[in-house]
């Protein structure tokens, strides 16, 4: 009894020294530089988001945020590279859902698992997908869409960024939801897709907002209805699919904060804040609006909740592409 007693005394010791170490470090950071991996090239979405929150974050702590662009293969590029860093608040990873939601589910070997091997920081933006087609399809609502694809079977067009993407998926989405086949064409990108539907090559695009704004307000394309739950601020006089009588149905793009798993939770909680304080500057936040990117900064546990849903939607949508035999590679 006596032999336990000293045992239990010496892990005690033991376990109470190490808290004031652990603490004292948690409470000194961030005491060097901060790598925030993004997922993303210079000049997209979360590059923007990045180089909105990184001077905020940097000035906040004292401490420079180096900027770290990552893409390829979907997301898995970043992912892999965030995941595999070490635990200490130094490396910090802004997401978009598809590298945490939808690629490693589309890969043949899951190459990390989203849950398993992130900390999750907090949900930073959102943003809706609009559906946009050529000004000579003989459809004005998402009704007559429908209505035309029926009788069209297979025959109607439609592009997206790529195959397997948030996009592809969508449209995959609405088309079951909606009992059509339509015919997809992937591209590399947006820009690409956007060009194709304006020359009439596809009859339809599912992009976000910024790159077929333009054309829409110049006539060249005109907007059928947006994904996301409620309208858009940039482009309001366009429905939503919900509106349109698809009760329920809703796809965003976002993007998040994560930390490699076993981040300190002081560390974790550190970075919340800093990310909730610079998402509060009005410059930061007028920016993000005129590119129709929404701020939604919630927390670890709402994160952790919000990307569970998120895979559970992805995990179901792309299991039934697959036993349809849909090509999403």
């Amino acid at each position: 009894m006596r032999t336990l007693l000293i045992r239990v005394g010496v892990l005690s010791f033991a376990f109470a020294g190490f808290l004031p170490s652990e603490f004292s470090w948690c409470q000194a950071y961030p005491s060097k530089p901060v790598r925030l991996i993004v997922q993303g090239l210079p000049g997209t979405a979360p590059d923007l988001i990045a180089r909105l929150i990184a001077p905020r974050f940097s000035e906040s702590v004292g401490q420079p945020v180096i900027i770290d662009n990552r893409a390829g293969a979907g997301g898995i590029v970043s992912a892999q590279i965030a995941a595999a860093s070490p635990a200490d608040g130094y490396t910090v990873y802004l997401a978009s859902s598809a590298s945490v939601s939808i690629a490693p589910f589309l890969a043949r070997k899951r190459p990390y698992d989203p849950i398993q091997d992130f900390a999750p920081v907090t949900l930073v933006a959102i943003a809706p997908l609009i559906v946009t087609m050529h000004p000579s399809l003989p459809v004005k609502s998402v009704k007559e869409l429908i209505g035309l694809a029926k009788a069209r079977p297979k025959q109607l067009l439609f592009a997206s960024t790529g195959a397997g993407t948030a996009m592809h998926l969508t449209i995959e989405m609405f088309s079951r939801t909606a009992g059509i086949t339509m015919a997809h064409v992937p591209y590399k990108g947006g820009p690409p897709a956007v060009i194709d539907t304006i020359s009439g090559q596809v009859q339809l695009v599912i992009t976000t907002v910024p790159p077929v704004l333009p054309h829409v307000r110049a006539s060249r394309l005109r907007a059928l209805a947006f994904t996301s739950s409620k309208r858009s601020s940039v482009v309001p006089e366009v429905p939503t699919f919900a509106e349109s009588g698809l009760h329920g149905f809703e796809s965003l793009q976002w993007w998040a904060m994560f930390a490699p798993k076993n981040t300190p939770a002081a560390i974790v909680d550190k970075l919340f804040v800093e990310v909730r304080k610079a998402s509060e500057n009005s410059s930061v936040k007028s920016t993000l609006a005129q590119e129709d990117l929404e701020l939604t900064v919630n927390g670890p546990r709402a994160l952790a909740d919000f990307h569970r849903i998120e895979i559970t939607k992805w995990q179901k949508i792309i299991y039934d592409l697959r036993e349809s035999k849909v090509a999403l590679e």
